[in-house]
């Protein structure tokens, strides 16, 4: 479906789990965050739910994330689930590679569309020291068994100046040895992601432009967001960017996020409004799970505007958008009004 801003909304990404095997620096602490209690975490009968409400809205594509999304336990079986439900193309899944070898046959038994490996460094020693648990080695055994099993793969890489600037040459060049794609993902300015200084893509561009030869743009559509892709010669990959901050994509953003407590997040710049897990918990049923998604969807901001902006909560000192017990068509309402003017941001 479209949204007021007539893009096309057709790629839903559901987190479920927020729990993680790693503990990567530039997402959290050392020790951890506390993890959300189990009741809190949407079932995967809620999930399928979500999945056949945003088809009917008219999502085609589902990304399955967490946290790490092979931690928990299942997750295979709801990607089958979810490849069967009418309208969807495509299901792919993100994962950090750690547990790819082992549920590599059942991602591939349940139809996994494509793979997406999450890999900053190809040095051994930097991995385990970035990842404060990983090993290198079976990541990359993954991605290999992967490529095996004809599954489409892409290896996503966030440069950070200091960190892996070093290594974009040897990244990229995955991409010529193998039939994969290799995407550099710009650091948002999220959480410990503050801490970072990104790469842009301009640089990386110029970078690999130097050392290759001219990267020609890809035109057809590719993958399922918004992220530009090239060819380089005798490459038999593509090098493909997400750059949020410095190649703003705002007016071709087709994304929501659905977060594993089913917080719905229309943008990943603002905080979420209506939590679809609540929702469906609170009774409402298909046809107004559907509805209430149509809505929402229609009422995406804009663009983001970071660092620092966010939707009408009580929590941040403003008036909550509805009632504790305002029924769906009262929510509805609620937000159409009421974060009308917040859509309108960066006009």
């Amino acid at each position: 479906m479209k949204d007021q801003y007539q893009r096309v909304v057709d790629y839903i990404r559901i987190s479920v789990t927020d729990r993680c095997n790693y503990r990567c620096q530039y997402c959290m602490p050392r020790e951890g965050v506390e993890p959300m209690p189990h009741s809190e975490v949407m079932t995967y009968d809620e999930i399928l739910r979500v999945a056949k409400a945003a088809a009917g809205a008219g999502i085609t594509k589902v990304k399955i994330t967490g946290g790490e999304p092979l931690v928990r336990k299942g997750v295979c079986g709801l990607i089958q689930n979810i490849r069967r439900v009418p309208g969807i193309e495509s299901v792919t899944i993100t994962t950090n590679g750690a547990l790819l070898c082992r549920f590599l046959p059942e991602l591939a038994a349940a139809g996994v569309s494509g793979i997406n490996v999450s890999l900053d460094t190809l040095d051994k020693d930097k991995f385990h020291r970035l990842t404060r648990r990983g090993e290198f080695s079976e990541v990359w055994e993954g991605i290999r068994q992967t490529i095996l099993a004809g599954i489409p793969v892409k290896v996503n890489c966030v440069p950070m100046v200091g960190i892996n600037e070093d290594e974009l040459v040897d990244m990229a060049s995955l991409a010529w040895k193998y039939p994969i794609t290799v995407r550099f993902i710009e650091m948002m300015p999220i959480g410990l992601g503050t801490g970072y200084t990104a790469v842009t893509q301009d640089e990386i561009k110029k970078l690999l432009e130097a050392q290759f030869g001219y990267m020609e743009l890809v035109k057809e559509s590719v993958g399922n967001g918004p992220a530009v892709y090239y060819q380089l010669p005798e490459f038999r990959g593509r090098i493909g960017f997400i750059s949020a901050l410095s190649r703003k994509f705002c007016r071709s953003c087709n994304r929501i996020r659905v977060k594993a407590d089913g917080t719905l997040k229309l943008c990943l710049n603002y905080e979420g409004h209506i939590n679809l897990k609540q929702e469906m918990r609170n009774g409402i049923d298909d046809n107004e799970l559907q509805q209430l998604l149509q809505d929402c969807i229609y009422m995406k901001p804009k663009c983001h505007d970071f660092p620092s902006r966010a939707w009408p909560t009580a929590e941040n000192g403003v008036p909550g958008i509805f009632g504790k017990g305002d029924s769906p068509e009262a929510r509805v309402k609620g937000i159409l009004q009421e974060t009308h003017n917040m859509a309108q941001i960066g006009g």
